[in-house]
């Protein structure tokens, strides 16, 4: 009896051993996984920033327009955005008013841009990680087109449409849906159109008033390696965009907001709208380099690529793809490897065909990796 007694003490001693080493383990397995999350991402303040005339740039990135709020690296600012050109897109707006818009600045974009927001630390060549953590659109949106037979080359059946068109929809955000006619009901997946840092000085894009200062305000209508008119549908809640930086204090901007689009945004818009909310945690990455935005998601990485040259933007997108898998910690790979992996692989698509710029980004599935870090 005094010998299964001592068994039991042994067995008992042992059991409460193995779960005091589970639960120390466990600790430590959690304790590497916040380890592995950067250190300004699980600290941070919170930050407002409303949509006003003073706080909105209409369709112009300027690099001198002064700070309209000045966080740290893992802040998260909650920005309201407008509808184009100051919200003077509104309910009701006839097509001859909006043409009147599009020609009343000349050059620029009809983007109603919130920022710039300056982020403490941010430095060129560093590179600015964007998560977006919740988006909440405003009831009213539009979709229009302009008259192919004064805008030809503004959109992609502008000779084929002369007349103006515009459609104005009511969303139901309970349901998180629009109806575009009886009998199709489209579901709102919003992102914003324009994510932007700062401009990059060499920037072949024009500048504003034809000036030759590589420090002149840059238009919102052309994607760059700065992020800005981008029109990446795949940028919804739960995404993280890294853009590098180029100016000191990242300077953060974001507008041109959407409720749904097609990849192509064909006839010139998508389901425009405006954010009562975006909430942005920025964040400083000095361990990271760049040339162009990347996008992550929790089922893809995506590469992007932009040129006046659709083809060009494929190939910049596509190298892109190649660079971030020979590169990635995975699975070592040969850039070859790399190069057949992104053909077979690594889905691209168009993002729009209607901001001078073409967009091209390459969807690079995560599911592929069966090898976990």
């Amino acid at each position: 009896m005094a010998a299964v007694t001592s068994r039991q003490r042994i067995l008992t001693a042992l059991v409460a051993l193995v779960l005091m080493l589970s639960a120390a383990f466990y600790a430590l397995a959690q304790q590497t996984g916040e380890a592995k999350k950067s250190p300004a991402a699980l600290a941070g303040k919170r930050h407002t920033l409303a949509a006003t005339l003073e706080t909105v740039q209409w369709g112009w990135l300027d690099p001198k327009e002064p700070p309209k709020l000045t966080v740290d690296s893992g802040d998260t600012v909650s920005i309201e955005t407008m509808m184009h050109s100051h919200d003077k897109v509104r309910p009701g707006i006839t097509i001859d008013e909006i043409v009147a818009l599009r020609r009343a600045n000349p050059g620029g974009g009809p983007h109603s841009m919130t920022g710039p927001i300056y982020v403490n630390g941010a430095e060129p060549g560093d590179v600015m990680e964007i998560r977006i953590v919740k988006i909440v659109p405003k009831p009213f949106g539009i979709n229009f087109n302009l008259p192919g037979k004064d805008f030809p080359t503004i959109g992609a059946l502008a000779p084929e449409m002369p007349d103006g068109y515009v459609k104005f929809f009511t969303l139901d955000l309970k349901k998180r849906q629009a109806e575009f006619k009886p009998g199709i009901t489209l579901d709102l997946k919003p992102f914003p159109g324009t994510l932007a840092v700062g401009i990059d000085p060499n920037d072949p894009s024009p500048r504003k008033g034809g000036a030759t200062d590589p420090m002149a305000p840059v238009s919102t209508l052309r994607p760059w390696k700065n992020g800005s008119n981008m029109d990446i549908n795949e940028l919804q809640e739960g995404a993280t965009i890294f853009i590098p930086i180029f100016l000191k204090g990242g300077l953060v901007w974001t507008g041109d907001s959407h409720c749904r689009q097609g990849n192509g945004e064909v006839n010139l818009t998508a389901l425009e709208c405006s954010y009562r909310e975006i909430a942005l945690q920025l964040i400083v990455r000095k361990d990271m380099k760049l040339e162009w935005p990347r996008i992550e998601t929790k089922t893809h990485w995506i590469a992007t690529g932009f040129d006046e040259d659709l083809n060009k933007a494929m190939i910049n997108a596509v190298r892109e793809s190649v660079d971030f898998l020979e590169q990635q910690k995975l699975v070592s790979m040969s850039r070859y490897e790399a190069y057949a992996l992104s053909s077979m692989a690594a889905d691209c698509r168009v993002s729009q065909v209607v901001d001078v710029r073409k967009g091209v980004h390459c969807m690079i599935p995560k599911s592929i990796f069966t090898k976990k870090s």
